[in-house]
């Protein structure tokens, strides 16, 4: 009921953190989940079930393997898999740091080798290095920082 009121009825437009949930909320009806947490290789079947499912189940990618994996398993025709980069920019949990190399050949990647299979969607950066600010100003400094980070990866 909470998600329903905070999408203001439209059942859709919603992240979830884990594939219990996105399975949860596809239940109830919603049909546009971002699954944000880079693709679990052992968990391949329950997000091509969930991306056959729904209008628009989105994932992130943050390795060359997990795109290969997303191409090694494409959706019907009519389908496509809809991915974001995930970008660390200070968290150290998951993603790939925006000053790597190898960032930018991935976002290529996943934009260039299979447009049929995969659209990228964009970038994506989670700020979960906050949890450890002891107050507003420190929050505001990584925010800004990652901000930042993003807005120079994609520039």
């Amino acid at each position: 009921e909470g998600a329903e009121l905070a999408t203001g009825g439209r059942r859709g437009g919603i992240v979830v953190s884990t594939l219990a949930e996105a399975k949860f909320f596809a239940a109830g009806g919603f049909d546009d989940i971002l699954y944000a947490y880079p693709l679990p290789v052992g968990r391949m079947q329950d997000c091509v079930a969930l991306a056959q499912r729904l209008q628009n189940f989105q994932v992130l990618l943050d390795t060359p393997e997990a795109l290969a994996l997303l191409r090694q398993h494409p959706l019907p025709a009519g389908k496509q898999w809809h991915v974001w980069l995930k970008l660390d920019c200070g968290n150290g949990r998951a993603g790939i740091r925006p000053t790597d190399p190898n960032a930018l050949s991935l976002a290529w990647a996943i934009a260039k080798e299979a447009p049929e299979k995969v659209t990228l969607v964009g970038v994506y950066a989670h700020c979960g290095n906050t949890y450890g600010c002891r107050d507003v100003a420190a929050v505001q400094d990584t925010a800004r920082a990652t901000a930042m980070a993003v807005v120079d990866f994609v520039t």
